[in-house]
C-alpha cells in the first residue's frame, strides 16, 4: 500500500508548557482550573481540537482531546497536540484567561517543544515551519531563546524556552526551586506493526482492552487512567496519580507514518526503569528522550546517566546533547537499532 493510498496523519505532537506566577497575596488565591469550561472549549477551537475526556483529582484536571491531551493545575499549564493543529495561536487569549479568571500577570517559565515533522508542508501557519513558530513566540516574549536538538538534515527536536538567565523585572520571587519539578519524553518511530495492531477497532474492542494487552497499565503503576480508542484506528492515555503526577501516551498506529510518544512528570532518582518499560511495550526503530529536571528534582543524576549510556539494548545511541537553563537542565539523546 502506498502511503497516498492511506490517509497520512501527522503524530508528532506541539507540546507547549506553561508556568504562571504573580505579585503577593493575589498570587496565593490565582489558579488556574478556575478558569470556565466554555473558555477552555472556545480556546480549543483556536487550536482545531476539542475535549473528550476529561477527570481530575485535587493536583490537576486532565483532559483527553481529539489531538492529545490538555493538563491544568494551579499554576501550570500543559497542551500538546498533533495532527494539523494551532496551539500558538491560542497564546495570547490564553495569557487574557489566566489573569482574567484565574489571577495570574506573569509568565515565569514557557516551553514549547516539538519532534520534526514527517509532512510539514500539511501543516498550517504558523506551524509550517520552526522559524515562524519562533517568530510568534518572539512577538509575545521578547526574552525567548529557540534551539534545534540533534541532526537538522536527520531527526531533531527544537524547542523554545524563556531566557536562561535573566529575570524581566524585579519581584518577590516565589520559592519555586524548592518545588521538584521534571518531565520524560519518548518519541518513538518506525514501530513494531504487531504492537500497533492492538491499537485499531479491528484489533480490540475498546481503549481499556487496548491498554491492557498492549503492558500501558503496567508502565507506572497506581496511575487512575482515562483512555480512549478511535476509529478506525488510533489511541490516546491519560494517567494521573493522587499526588498530581500525570502520564499520557498518544500512538498513531499505521504503519506507514507509525508514531507514539510517551511523557510523564513522575518524580524517581532513575527513569532508566520508566525508559526500559516503555521500549519493551512499544519496539520502536528509533526514538529519542528528553528528560527536564530543575536543582530540587530526585531526577537530576538521570542527565549525567543518559550522557554515559551509549547503548539500550538493541539500541545505540546516536546523539547527545545537554543544556544547562534558568531553573532547569536539559538532557537530549537519540537512539536507533543497531544495523540489523
Amino acid at each position: 500500500m502506498s502511503e497516498e493510498s492511506v490517509q497520512f496523519f501527522e503524530g508528532v505532537e506541539k507540546l507547549l508548557e506553561i508556568w504562571f506566577t504573580g505579585d503577593g497575596a493575589a498570587s496565593q488565591a490565582a489558579d488556574l482550573r478556575k478558569i470556565p469550561r466554555g473558555k477552555l472549549e472556545s480556546l480549543l477551537k483556536i487550536v482545531r481540537c476539542e475535549i473528550i475526556s476529561f477527570m481530575k483529582n485535587e493536583q490537576v484536571d486532565a483532559y483527553v482531546l481529539s489531538e492529545s491531551s490538555m493538563f491544568i493545575s494551579k499554576r501550570r499549564f500543559i497542551l500538546k497536540t498533533c495532527g494539523t493543529t494551532t496551539p500558538l495561536l491560542c497564546l495570547e487569549p490564553l495569557l487574557l484567561l489566566a489573569e482574567q479568571y484565574a489571577g495570574f500577570t506573569e509568565v515565569e517559565d514557557l516551553f514549547y517543544s516539538r519532534k520534526n515533522y514527517k509532512r510539514p508542508d500539511l501543516q498550517v501557519t504558523p506551524h509550517k515551519h520552526f522559524d515562524q513558530e519562533v517568530a510568534l513566540l518572539d512577538s509575545l516574549f521578547p526574552d525567548g531563546v529557540a534551539y534545534c536538538m540533534g541532526a537538522v538534515n536527520k531527526d531533531c527536536w527544537y524547542l523554545y524556552t524563556l531566557n536562561p538567565f535573566t529575570r524581566r523585572a524585579p519581584r518577590q520571587p516565589l520559592p519555586v526551586l524548592d518545588e521538584p519539578d521534571q518531565t520524560l519524553e519518548i518519541l518513538m518511530t518506525d514501530l513494531d506493526p504487531e504492537v500497533m495492531s492492538i491499537f485499531s477497532k479491528e484489533e480490540s474492542l475498546n481503549a481499556t482492552e487496548a491498554t491492557k494487552r498492549s503492558g500501558i497499565d503496567k508502565i507506572i503503576p497506581n496511575m487512575i487512567i482515562d483512555d480512549f480508542l478511535f476509529e478506525p484506528c488510533g489511541y490516546s492515555m491519560n494517567g494521573v496519580t493522587k499526588n498530581g503526577c500525570y502520564m499520557t501516551i498518544h500512538i498513531t498506529p499505521e504503519p506507514e507514518f507509525s508514531y507514539v510518544s510517551f511523557e510523564t512528570n513522575v518524580p524517581c532518582s532513575s527513569y532508566r526503569e520508566i525508559i526500559n518499560k516503555v521500549l519493551d511495550t512499544f519496539l520502536p526503530g528509533k526514538f529519542t528522550v528528553t528528560v527536564f529536571a530543575n536543582q530540587a528534582s530526585p531526577t537530576k543524576d538521570t542527565a549525567e546517566e543518559l550522557q554515559y549510556l551509549s547503548t539500550i539494548g538493541e539500541w545505540q545511541r546516536r546523539d547527545v546533547q545537554h543544556c544547562r537553563f534558568k531553573n532547569y537542565d536539559l538532557i537530549y539523546t537519540f537512539y536507533s537499532k543497531f544495523p540489523s
